[in-house]
């Protein structure tokens, strides 16, 4: 017999001739394909898997790669809505500014135990932008390092550590900037050094200034630590290339989807933030009876995704910007919206390979991924100044991007007041002239709008209500304001011959109903803050009319005019003749010459609130504008306690935050 491994047959050279054919082709032809690689316009190649952020490659190991690149500073954020993740992108911009190299990083994706090793390099600096979330929370993103911190790090030891927090908040709510006050204080306690004194951003009043007078604190005192020059070099930065493409396969290119190519489309559970489903809309209808104002129910259907939801969770939606813009800044620059192009970031290390997901077209990117109808924020005044062919256009966005006080009076008055975006902006400037994909580049990303869900899955299981005021007003240069989500969803009427849809995704809350449903509630929410409570009485009838026995159940609920926004008006009255509520308390505003809101009629049930709160072990929610009803109810609530219990005013005041610790006063409020 033949010895069959010494021997070649023909089929065996005809495949080592193959073989080597595709080498010499290979060989030959490479370097046309990497001389072509460096012009503008390209012919696309792109794999379908191609995702916003490089999570395969960015190591754990962030000291290891900082040490590899040169890199000494490190960004950290935890974010929620894209802004903490926006200021820290623009710090690392600033280091370059100052001789230093910086990278950003996401804490979840990092082994924070390694926080401690950055001692080993020279002139070493963590920086964290943290913004708080609901009552005192960490965003979902900092979950991890709110735990390592309260465990102070398992023991580690932060000697010879530079440091520097900026927190993102709101003063009214009631944990101001907790996530960030806490980074301060353990970092202090591991022994790692503080640059610069703790930064708290106010998102109530004007957290864009309250930044950048921080950062402006913030890297002189860095120079005197590491004892280098103070001085910044004038540079604009670019964080991201462009490479525009032509002949391209349409499944291919992004086209308004989150993360994965062609998700929208070919949708696979599980449905999250970067994998959202994409629900039908099967009810909108207008709940105001008359008036200037309007206000929708819309039925989201879920039935298929396996999402699932309890009463108080919060449903996000996917909108997109209004085409009327989006075709104004095509217009208002000279550009084909329709080229396919791509952002790729110049860092190779960096954790994040494109702003947004590319490739993509320039109307898409408009439409599902950039935020064109917010104020701008000042470093994108700056960027856009050196685009300025007028002289005086030019100075007046580098004066509003400055930390001068006349700067930002300017900046207060003619972007946020006067309510500026993008395009106001290019159309008050008519010499400036800014390239689109810098544009793109530097605009924020536009965020998914989160509503409070108004329906009980007890009642609902395969279906999700949103309760949603149309949001359209006239800023001060006569221009007309849209509400980004709200005018999204006006648009999505279902009828017989169309089936409008939405991507969605839930998001968890700790906004719950007592666990047992013989628990007394008190529940505050005026307007569209009735929402969580229609789901909360939903929850309770479904209980009731299972035989459980049932606490009582107290609304307050306010609107204008009864007979224009009564929101589920006979809905609620059917409620209260089933026993699931109790009391109903309706304050209608302008029905009479004295106002009267739900703080009103608190102090007029004064014995009832007092009682619930303290006889009966009630839990109280409230639910809506933070600024000033939230505060308000809180005042009548201690007033209550104040005249029923006898109290002075610091004891009714300890007596509830007594509740807060316990989970009995519950808040979902917005500014």
């Amino acid at each position: 017999m033949p010895n069959e491994t010494g021997m070649l047959g023909v089929l065996d050279i005809a495949i080592i001739g193959g073989i080597a054919g595709l080498a010499v082709y290979y060989l030959i032809f490479r370097k046309k394909k990497e001389d072509s690689s460096s012009t503008e316009i390209k012919q696309l190649t792109v794999n379908s898997s191609v995702k916003t952020n490089r999570t395969d490659s960015f190591s754990s190991s962030f000291v290891s790669k900082m040490q590899a690149s040169g890199r000494n500073v490190i960004v950290l954020y935890g974010s929620q809505t894209g802004t903490a993740e926006e200021f820290s992108s623009r710090l690392a911009k600033d280091a370059v500014r100052y001789g230093m190299k910086a990278m950003v990083a996401d804490p979840e994706e990092c082994e924070l135990d390694e926080i401690s090793k950055l001692a080993d390099i020279n002139n070493n600096l963590i920086i964290f932008c943290m913004a708080t979330y609901g009552e005192g929370d960490p965003t979902d993103n900092a979950q991890e390092l709110f735990e390592w911190l309260n465990d102070n790090g398992g023991g580690v030891e932060l000697n010879d550590v530079n440091y520097a927090v900026f927190g993102l908040g709101n003063k009214t709510y009631e944990h101001y900037n907790a996530m960030g006050k806490l980074v301060d204080e353990k970092l202090q306690e591991m022994g790692a050094t503080r640059v610069v004194e703790l930064g708290l951003g106010d998102d109530d009043c004007n957290i864009e200034e309250d930044f950048v007078s921080w950062k402006e604190k913030l890297w002189p005192a860095v120079c005197e630590r590491f004892n280098i020059d103070a001085t910044a070099s004038d540079i604009s930065v670019r964080q991201y290339a462009v490479t525009e493409f032509t002949d391209t396969p349409e499944q291919k290119v992004f086209k308004g989807e989150p993360a994965r190519l062609g998700s929208l489309k070919n949708q696979k559970p599980p449905f999250d933030q970067k994998n959202p489903f994409l629900a039908k809309i099967i009810t909108n209808r207008e709940l105001h009876n008359g008036g200037d104002r309007s206000c929708m129910h819309v039925e989201v259907d879920i039935e298929g995704s396996k999402l699932r939801y309890e009463s108080g969770d919060h449903i996000a939606i996917y909108a997109t910007n209004d085409s009327f813009l989006v075709d104004g800044i095509g217009k208002r620059l000279k550009i084909d919206l329709d080229t396919v192009f791509s952002l790729t970031n110049v860092d190779e290390d960096a954790s994040k390979k494109y702003p947004f997901p590319c490739p993509t077209t320039y109307r898409t990117a408009l439409t599902h991924y950039l935020d064109i109808t917010s104020p701008l924020r000042t470093n994108v005044l700056k960027d856009l100044a050196e685009y300025a062919k007028d002289e005086e256009e030019k100075k007046q966005l580098l004066l509003m991007a400055s930390s001068s006080n006349e700067g930002k009076e300017l900046y207060n008055n003619w972007i946020l007041k006067d309510h500026r975006h993008i395009l106001a902006v290019l159309e008050d400037m008519p010499s400036l002239e800014p390239a689109i994909d810098h544009l793109c580049e530097i605009l924020s990303r536009l965020q998914p709008r989160y509503y409070s869900i108004s329906s009980s899955p007890k009642l609902h299981p395969t279906a999700v209500h949103i309760t949603a005021v149309l949001v359209d007003w006239t800023t001060p240069t006569n221009r007309n304001q849209k509400g980004v989500a709200t005018w999204y969803l006006k648009n999505k009427i279902p009828m017989e011959n169309l089936q409008p849809t939405a991507p969605v995704f839930i998001r968890k809350s700790q906004f719950r109903l007592p666990f047992k449903p013989s628990t007394p509630v008190i529940m505050v929410g005026p307007g569209t803050g009735i929402a969580p409570f229609r789901g909360f009485i939903q929850d309770r009838a479904a209980q009731k009319r299972a035989g459980k026995p049932t606490g009582e159940m107290v609304l307050y609920f306010g609107c204008r005019h009864r007979a224009e926004d009564y929101l589920y008006e006979d809905e609620l009255k059917e409620f209260v003749e089933e026993g699931v509520l109790s009391k109903l308390h309706v304050a209608f505003s302008r029905d009479q010459k004295d106002k009267i809101y739900v703080q009103h009629l608190l102090r007029e049930n004064k014995q009832e609130v007092a009682r619930l709160l303290r006889k009966e072990s009630a839990h109280i929610y409230v639910c809506g504008d933070a600024k000033h009803m939230a505060h308000d109810v809180d005042l009548a609530l201690q007033e209550a306690l104040e005249a029923e219990e006898n109290w002075t005013s610091q004891q009714a005041q300890d007596f509830l935050k007594t509740l807060r610790s316990r989970g009995r006063y519950s808040c979902d409020v917005w500014s």
